[in-house]
């Protein structure tokens, strides 16, 4: 198999900033996005200004530059988690490696920090194999191989177009199974990567994706918004409508699609406003967050919201000055 050498310039990382600061994100993925240029598209329904720590490579760009370039009538479909598309726009790199701004890097089952910009990268620049499933996953891994039995006509390979890493730690439900199961974590990590087959549809989450830009581009899109969308993950749909389309592109063009490794380590995400400026308004915020999210799915969850906001009233109440008893 001959290697393909990518340099660094070839690569854009691509983030939504859905949280405005992002020092801490910054600094955790410092040792593998620095030497990459990096595209950080500001949510246009966050009003506060971004925190990025200095020594990166960054074009920022906000609601301004979206209503330049496509007209303020349109900018709204790069709300939420569909900002970063906007990004994928304005690259003109041949690769695009995009991760949401709660992950973090993971570590392997050896403790060592994981590079998923170059296992994205690794994936893409090696054959896909849809067309004939190889039992030993991935054969263009060191130290994996055909298998006896997979035809030599086919050995070959088609080009990997897009690569979807995986994640640990906070799973990556729909709302009812995120309602059932809301303390339920992924701690497997797989050492495997694998060739999705040809016409086999699958649910492509964005939190943690890679592409070939010049072959695929246009097919990861911003199209289909639930009614209601809010800014949780398990509220969305547009990456896994995005990524249906581009499973079928990639079926009908001849290329390949990978899952499996890189995985990274998706973290809490709260986010409460800036106009929460004590803990009972935070926990008045959270509250109405729990009933209208979740609230909606499962009455327990509507009381556990009004339970919390009548505490606060009498924490406000009871709580302060002498005692009532």
């Amino acid at each position: 198999m001959s290697v393909v050498n990518i340099k660094d310039s070839d690569v854009d990382i691509v983030i939504g900033a859905l949280n405005s600061d992002l020092t801490s994100f910054m600094n955790e993925w410092r040792p593998i996005f620095s030497r990459f240029h990096l595209i950080i598209v500001k949510d246009p329904d966050l009003n506060e200004e971004l925190k990025i720590p200095e020594g990166f490579n960054v074009d920022v760009y906000t609601k301004s530059h979206m209503d330049r370039a496509v007209g303020s009538s349109t900018s709204i479909l790069f709300s939420g988690y569909s900002c970063r598309y906007f990004g994928f726009l304005v690259s003109r790199k041949k690769y695009i490696v995009s991760i949401d701004d709660d992950c973090i890097p993971a570590k392997d089952e050896r403790g060592f920090l994981i590079d998923a910009v170059d296992q994205h990268i690794m994936n893409l620049t090696t054959p896909a194999t849809p067309f004939f499933f190889n039992t030993l996953y991935d054969p263009y891994r060191e130290g994996a191989d055909f298998v006896r039995g997979y035809p030599f006509s086919l050995r070959n390979g088609v080009t990997c177009a897009l690569s979807c890493g995986l994640w640990l730690n906070l799973a990556d439900f729909d709302a009812p199974t995120q309602a059932l199961k809301p303390g339920q974590r992924n701690s497997r990590y797989v050492d495997a990567v694998m060739t999705v087959p040809a016409r086999a549809m699958m649910p492509i989450s964005g939190i943690n994706i890679a592409f070939d830009r010049e072959m695929v581009g246009p097919t990861l899109l911003p199209a289909l918004r639930l009614a209601g969308e809010g800014k949780l993950r398990w509220e969305t749909m547009e990456d896994i409508w995005s990524g249906m389309c581009v499973k079928v592109v990639c079926d009908h063009l001849g290329l390949g699609v990978k899952s499996g490794l890189p995985y990274a380590w998706r973290k809490e995400r709260v986010r409460l406003p800036r106009t929460a400026a004590t803990a009972e308004d935070c926990v008045v915020e959270i509250a109405t967050a729990l009933k209208q999210q979740l609230g909606i799915l499962d009455p327990v969850f509507a009381s556990a919201a009004d339970a919390m906001s009548d505490w606060v009233k009498l924490w406000k109440a009871l709580g302060s000055g002498s005692s009532p008893v």
